[in-house]
């Protein structure tokens, strides 16, 4: 009995306590907060590229005229404005053969562009991108007393791949609507950011 008294007394006083004491609130944890630092793009880039053309047969100045395939080299300057988009300036460089007929002559090229370019980033370091343009082209072959100037629109898609925060490795597809035989051009070049 002594022992039933003696527990029966213990457990009223656990309970008092218990009951006594209140809400029992959890114990706060101050846990530092993490901030997930970025860095940000770089507003200004160059890309380097050398540039393939697919030659084209195009009728110039009353000669039919076939291009061959050939390279060349191109330049842009960008600047991003911002929500995936930028203005560039572009500058490119080739030569090829030309034939009419049996004659062949060399052909060369300088044109000069300002575009409009979207990129669309798929992940981190991948991005597809398109541009709409406007070129100017200096069209030089003296064996066909060919020197003059054109101009039209010109639009491309590529995509750039992001070797680290300041090198991309892009690669371009460009259509012009101006009528050469230096035809379509793929370009395959280095982006750097600075």
């Amino acid at each position: 009995m002594k022992k039933t008294l003696l527990a029966a007394t213990l457990a009223t006083q656990l309970l008092t306590q218990l009951h006594a004491g209140g809400d029992i609130e959890p114990v706060e944890m101050n846990e530092p907060e993490m901030m997930e630092i970025e860095a940000a793009e770089s507003k200004f880039y160059v890309v380097a590229s050398g540039m393939y053309m697919f030659g084209d047969t195009v009728e110039h100045e009353g000669l039919l005229l076939d291009g061959d395939k050939d390279f060349g080299f191109g330049i842009d300057l960008g600047y991003r404005i911002g929500n995936g988009f930028a203005v560039e300036y572009d500058f490119t460089y080739g030569s090829n053969t030309v034939t009419e007929g049996s004659e062949e002559a060399e052909a060369i090229y300088y044109t000069s562009a300002i575009d409009l370019v979207y990129t669309y980033e798929m992940t981190e370091t991948i991005g597809l991108f398109g541009k709409v343009g406007y070129e100017y082209e200096w069209e030089t072959i003296d064996e066909y007393n060919i020197d003059g100037t054109d101009h039209d629109f010109v639009f491309g898609a590529g995509v750039e791949i992001a070797m680290n925060e300041t090198y991309k490795f892009v690669a371009e597809y460009e259509h012009s609507l101006i009528e050469s035989p230096h035809g379509d051009s793929i370009f395959a070049g280095v982006m750097i950011n600075f």
